[in-house]
C-alpha cells in the first residue's frame, strides 16, 4: 500500500489523542479539548479502517500459509483458494477506502461550502446565454446531491442570460462536488441570436471559491472602502427608492465585490462580505501554493482558472474535458445536470496524482 507511512503515522497521532483526553489538564482547558476531539473525529476513521484492513491483512497471510501445508489435499485447497479470494477483494475495497479516507483528510477545504462566480467572457449576448445554461445545470446538480442553492448577486441580461452570477453552494462535499469548476467553459453552438445558422464559439469563466467563517479571516475595518446605491435591475419601485445595493473595495488587495440581491442593504453587504472573505481566502491560497510549486516541479490540484478547462459542443452533443482528455457523447444530459462521469473522472485523475506525489 503506497501510503502504509503515513497510515501508521495517523494511527499514532490517534493514539497520542487518545492520551491527551484521558488528562484530566486537557479536559479543563475547554478550547484546547474540543480542538483535540475535533481532531480525532476526523481520524477515527481512518484508523478504524486501517484496523479492518491490517485484519484481513493477516488473514490473507494465514490461509496463504495454511495453502502450502496442505500437501495433496485438493479439496482443503479449494476451500481456501475461494476464502482467499473473498478476502483478497475485501482487501483491495478497504485499501480503496483508506486512500480515499486519507486524501479527504488531507484536503484542507474538503469540509467547506462553497461560492460559485459564473462569467460572460468572449461572446456578448451568446456567452451571457451559456452563463444561465452553466447556472441551470448546477443548480440541478447540486440539487440531485442534497446541495443546498443560494443566489447572491447577478447581473442579468434582457433576454434570459447572465453577464454575471454569484451564488453559494451549502451542503455535505459542497467543495468536493464543485472544486473541479475553476476555470473556461467553451460552449460551440448555433446562437439564438443567429440567423444565418453560422455555429459560434464563445465562453464562460467559472471561480469556485471555498467559503470562510468570519473568524477565520481578519479583515481590518479601515482597509474596506463601502459604497451604497440604488439596485438596478427587476425588483419594481423598491430599487428605484432605496439604495441597498452594495459595493465593497478591499483597498490592501483591490478586490471588489458587490451584492443588489437582497432589499436589505445590511443582508446585502452581509453576503458582499463572505464573497470578499473567500476571495481574500482563495488569493492567500494560490499564493502559497505557487511558493510550494517553486519546491515541487508539480503542482497538485484542479484550481487553476487560467486556460480551458472544457468545451460543451451542441452539434455533436459532445462535452470534453480538456484536462484528462475524456470526451462524452452525452451534452444534453450533462447540461441537466448529470455530471457525475465528469466529476469522478476528474476525482480519479486526482486521486492519482496525490498518490503518486506521496
Amino acid at each position: 500500500m503506497r501510503i502504509r507511512e503515513r497510515l501508521e503515522k495517523t494511527e499514532a497521532r490517534f493514539r497520542e489523542l487518545e492520551g491527551l483526553l484521558a488528562n484530566p489538564e486537557t479536559v479543563r482547558d475547554r478550547n484546547k479539548f474540543q480542538s483535540l476531539s475535533k481532531e480525532m473525529s476526523l481520524l477515527r476513521p481512518i484508523v478504524e479502517t486501517f484496523e479492518q484492513y491490517r485484519k484481513i491483512e493477516k488473514e490473507v497471510e494465514g490461509l496463504k500459509h495454511g495453502l502450502t501445508e496442505s500437501h495433496g489435499d485438493d479439496g482443503m485447497k479449494n476451500l481456501i483458494n475461494e476464502e482467499l479470494r473473498t478476502l483478497e477483494e475485501e482487501q483491495r475495497q478497504r485499501e480503496v477506502r483508506l486512500e480515499d479516507l486519507f486524501l479527504r483528510d488531507t484536503e484542507p477545504d474538503a469540509a467547506r461550502d462553497v461560492i460559485v462566480e459564473i462569467r460572460a467572457g468572449t461572446g456578448g449576448e451568446e456567452a451571457a446565454l451559456f452563463a444561465a445554461d452553466l447556472f441551470r445545470m448546477y443548480s440541478m446538480y447540486a440539487s440531485d446531491h442534497g446541495l443546498r442553492v443560494e443566489v447572491m448577486d447577478l447581473n442579468p441580461t434582457g433576454i434570459g442570460g447572465f453577464k454575471e452570477i454569484i451564488f453559494g453552494v451549502s451542503g455535505e462535499h459542497a467543495y468536493s462536488c464543485f472544486k473541479y469548476e475553476s476555470g473556461i467553459h467553451r460552449v460551440q453552438r448555433v446562437p439564438k441570436t443567429e440567423a444565418s445558422g453560422r455555429i459560434h464559439t464563445s465562453a464562460v469563466t467559472v471561480a469556485v471559491l471555498p467559503e470562510v467563517a468570519e473568524e477565520e479571516i481578519e479583515i481590518i475595518p479601515t482597509d474596506l472602502r463601502i459604497d451604497v446605491y440604488r439596485a438596478s435591475g427587476a425588483g419594481g419601485q423598491h430599487v428605484n427608492k432605496t439604495e441597498s445595493a452594495v459595493r465593497i473595495t478591499h483597498i490592501p488587495t483591490g478586490f471588489v465585490v458587490a451584492c443588489q440581491d437582497e432589499r436589505s442593504q445590511q443582508k446585502n453587504k452581509a453576503k458582499a462580505m463572505r464573497i470578499l472573505r473567500a476571495k481574500i481566502y482563495e488569493f492567500r491560497r494560490e499564493r502559497q501554493e505557487a511558493e510550494i510549486a517553486k519546491n515541487r516541479k508539480e503542482q497538485v490540484g484542479s484550481g487553476d482558472r487560467s486556460g480551458k478547462i472544457r468545451t460543451y459542443n451542441y452539434p455533436d452533443n459532445r462535452v470534453t474535458d480538456h484536462r484528462i482528455g475524456l470526451t462524452l457523447h452525452s451534452l444534453s444530459q450533462v447540461l441537466d445536470g448529470q455530471m457525475d462521469a465528469l466529476i469522478q473522472a476528474l476525482a480519479e485523475d486526482e486521486k492519482e496524482r496525490r498518490l503518486t506525489a506521496l
